[in-house]
């Protein structure tokens, strides 16, 4: 192993400890201590976490200033599977396929929680998609939010596969790590295609939805926007206004002279968006 893999590895595994310490109590971190002496019981520990970890909800940071709200158990599976990849980085493949192969849900969320940190993550791009088609929503959603493993590794097909997913089962697109980052033409198009469908059955898509857009305008995404402004929908309008100011595109830069809405500046932001009740399908 190469010397900075080994350093970020021992870096994000003090810094994992650091916080399983503030947040345990003496005896689970006894426990911890004694399970990750070798390969063996670390990896068995993982298994028997629930039975010696608490379930407590905690929130904390890894990287980049993301905050995760995670379980303490969940954490300390994640550890125990770094702690792995430490001692035995030879035989860390085979065993955690093994763990992926016979998990139960809580063990396969802590697994996709933790393939952003193995020291070669591209190995698991394979299983991370297999989340993204899981029909279990809680395995969906270990790989979908608070895991930034899809913006870095995912190609345009599979971004966009987990972006529609969540628009489709409305859940909220902007826990998606580096949403706006990995936005596309392809993924415009399609979301415009939606709205239309959507709006032909007199129903409506969630107005933060139309971000993904606000690069990659068309001549009918232009036209979808006019479509907001009249909708008599305030946060629609919110939506189509935010896009066209934040837009080099001159059609609809036009549209905010021609279709100008009086609102609290405060009420201006996507985030405003995020938090309001009507953002899931109605």
């Amino acid at each position: 192993m190469k010397y900075p893999e080994l350093l970020k590895m021992v870096t994000t595994l003090d810094k994992i400890f650091e916080i399983i310490r503030g947040n345990a109590n003496e005896k689970e971190l006894a426990w911890l201590e004694e399970k990750t002496q070798n390969a063996k019981s670390t990896q068995l520990a993982f298994v028997a976490t629930p039975r010696f970890i608490g379930k407590r909800p905690i929130s904390f940071e890894l990287a980049n200033n993301q905050t995760k709200n995670w379980t303490l158990d969940r954490l300390v599976r994640v550890y125990l599977l770094l702690k792995l990849e430490n001692i035995n980085p030879e035989g860390f493949e085979e065993q955690v396929n093994t763990l992926f192969d016979t998990a139960e849900i809580n063990e396969s969320i802590a697994l996709y929680s933790a393939l952003p940190l193995f020291q070669q993550p591209e190995k698991w791009l394979l299983r991370a998609t297999d989340a993204v088609r899981s029909n279990i929503g809680d395995i969906f959603d270990s790989i979908a939010f608070e895991n930034d493993y899809p913006v870095k590794h995912f190609s345009e097909l599979a971004w966009n596969q987990l972006v529609l997913k969540c628009i489709f089962n409305e859940k909220p697109i902007h826990q998606i790590v580096g949403l706006d980052s990995r936005a596309n033409q392809h993924l415009a198009d399609t979301l415009s295609d939606f709205a239309h469908e959507r709006w032909v059955a007199d129903r409506r898509i969630p107005a933060q939805v139309w971000r993904l857009v606000t690069n990659f305008l068309t001549e009918i995404i232009v036209k979808d926007l006019e479509s907001l402004f009249l909708s008599n929908d305030l946060q629609n309008q919110i939506a189509t206004t935010l896009v066209c100011s934040q837009t080099n595109n001159l059609e609809a830069k036009d549209l905010l002279n021609k279709y100008p809405i009086s609102i609290n500046p405060e009420m201006l932001t996507w985030e405003y968006l995020e938090n309001q009740s009507a953002i899931c399908y109605v």
